[in-house]
């Protein structure tokens, strides 16, 4: 075959990329909120109200637009009025999902909002369908939402916030499949059923989002949209559908082969097929597309560092993490027609995080992740174009062990492929963001990149890679990877442009 190549059609729109796709989770799992979001108003960490003030600024930095909260697991053992009130009257929990160890509940609904408002987020809360009650949920909504004089309103008032929170996004439990209540799918769709008829907006009109498959799981969907289309419902009570699905590991978080190395990436680039198989599913029985596709929680899963509480989910973060997260973030952007929000699993000191904090110590970080989402930022909002890319697959070693937990054999010498290059690019007025993955641990690839129906009067380029495909950040050399600028000739239809082995660029070109 011919070099590789980039084609951008500049005339061939797909959609606008909801900003949402780049929203994030905190889930009361381990070090997360405590420790992590949250230090506390007395702390001599630098803080916002108890909200470390570091933490803040690199957030704000890489303008997340939504996120996920309490939960995960925890969402469906969450009763909200133990995090409302004094903190020093809050009951102290038993967080049963991970490692019972105990919630104080300082950080509650008041909390939360306050943290979304310090770092430009809208809140996504989600609901206990497991173990809570419609009445529950549907109170919870009124205390945040409800504008008049109700008696939550009132106490809502009392507890510091007069005015409604206009809180938009509510799950309607989650993984009810397995940790929120292994559910069938047709006996979630009765739950579903009914608590949202009973979720009221009170002034603000409400995005409720309904329990999706674990991974790609087409038996789950069509069974929930089945059961919820034979007995007549009306899909306005549901504007969203989410999935989950994280690619697991090959190795551990900063130790792998090459092999493992391409293995990962390949199972984390097969989320592409879920958008594409779970969107075919939900059009059968919605084919206008009221009811958006989010994937709501997503990313890599490790085994946890040594030493550290197994419950905690505590997992350095690599450049190997760095592609999974730009693969899956291009993957969702090519599919801005069909995927509306999606949140990486966690943002801070959880899976793949965002940030890391010092457990008995004042520093943080910010992980090669973090910086995807700072390159990545400035697709939010921009027109998906349709984009080819032409180079050579890599063969890699299958696994004979689940991909959750691959090990280092291979399958009597089969092999799967993964792709040369890989990316997206969206337009904003006259900007052009091109951002490219390239999967090689070894290679540079040199390409063409032709632009079909425009010409580029100037560019930049940012490059996140390192040597070391191992690379990761540590409190003592915080930079270790990190992006760095290079030179860029862009002028008209065509340029070339080198992209280094293992690594994640963006290019932004001004169009003439």
């Amino acid at each position: 075959m011919a070099g590789p190549k980039i084609t951008i059609n500049l005339d061939e729109p797909i959609a606008t990329i909801n900003p949402n796709i780049y929203g994030h989770f905190a889930e009361h799992l381990g070090r997360c909120i405590y420790g992590g979001i949250w230090v506390g108003e007395d702390s001599p960490i630098p803080n916002t109200h108890g909200f470390r003030n570091d933490l803040i600024a690199a957030l704000r930095k890489i303008k997340p637009p939504v996120i996920r909260w309490p939960g995960g697991c925890f969402a469906d053992d969450y009763h909200w009025q133990d995090g409302i009130g004094p903190r020093a009257s809050r009951p102290r929990r038993i967080n049963i999902h991970w490692g019972e160890v105990i919630e104080t509940n300082e950080v509650g609904t008041h909390e939360f909002v306050e943290f979304c408002k310090l770092v430009g987020a809208e809140p996504y809360f989600c609901g206990n369908v497991g173990s809570g009650t419609p009445r529950e949920l549907r109170d919870w909504v009124e205390y945040c939402n409800f504008p008049g004089d109700s008696s939550w309103a009132r106490l809502r008032a009392s507890n510091g916030s007069p005015d409604p929170m206009n809180i938009e996004y509510w799950g309607v439990g989650n993984e009810n499949w397995g940790c929120g209540g292994n559910f069938s799918p047709e006996d979630y769709c009765t739950e579903y059923r009914r608590f949202a008829s009973f979720m009221r907006g009170f002034g603000k009109k409400l995005y409720l989002i309904a329990c999706g498959p674990s991974g790609n799981d087409l038996r789950w969907t069509n069974r929930f949209f089945e059961k919820l289309r034979h007995d007549y419902w009306d899909f306005q009570n549901i504007r969203g559908y989410a999935a989950h699905y994280y690619c697991g590991t090959a190795g551990n978080a900063t130790e792998y082969s090459e092999n493992q190395w391409y293995r990962l990436l390949g199972n984390a680039n097969k989320i592409e097929q879920l958008v594409v198989d779970q969107r075919a599913a939900m059009d059968a029985f919605d084919p206008q597309r009221q009811i958006g596709l989010i994937i709501d929680e997503w990313g890599t899963w490790h085994p946890v560092e040594a030493g550290t509480n197994p419950s905690f989910l505590y997992q350095q973060n690599s450049i190997r993490d760095a592609l999974v997260a730009a693969l899956s973030l291009d993957i969702f952007n090519r599919h801005a027609d069909k995927v509306v929000m999606s949140n990486i699993a966690q943002t801070v000191n959880v899976l793949q995080a965002m940030v890391l904090t010092e457990e008995n110590g004042t520093r943080m970080l910010v992980t090669p992740t973090y910086h995807v989402y700072d390159l990545y930022k400035e697709h939010q909002g921009g027109q998906a174009l349709r984009v080819y890319f032409e180079a050579e697959e890599i063969a890699y070693p299958v696994s004979r062990k689940d991909p959750l937990f691959a090990d280092t054999t291979s399958d009597g010498g089969k092999t799967d492929r993964l792709f040369g290059l890989a990316g997206s690019a969206s337009l904003k007025d006259k900007t052009l963001t091109l951002t490219v993955v390239n999967p090689s641990a070894s290679d540079a690839l040199a390409a063409e990149i032709v632009l079909r129906g425009g010409q580029a009067a100037s560019g930049s380029a940012d490059v996140l890679a390192h040597e070391d495909i191992h690379a990761h950040n540590t409190y003592d050399a915080p930079e270790t990877v990190a992006p760095r600028t290079q030179a860029l000739q862009a002028s008209g239809s065509r340029l070339a442009f080198s992209f280094a082995p293992a690594s994640v660029t963006r290019l932004s070109l001004q169009l003439g």
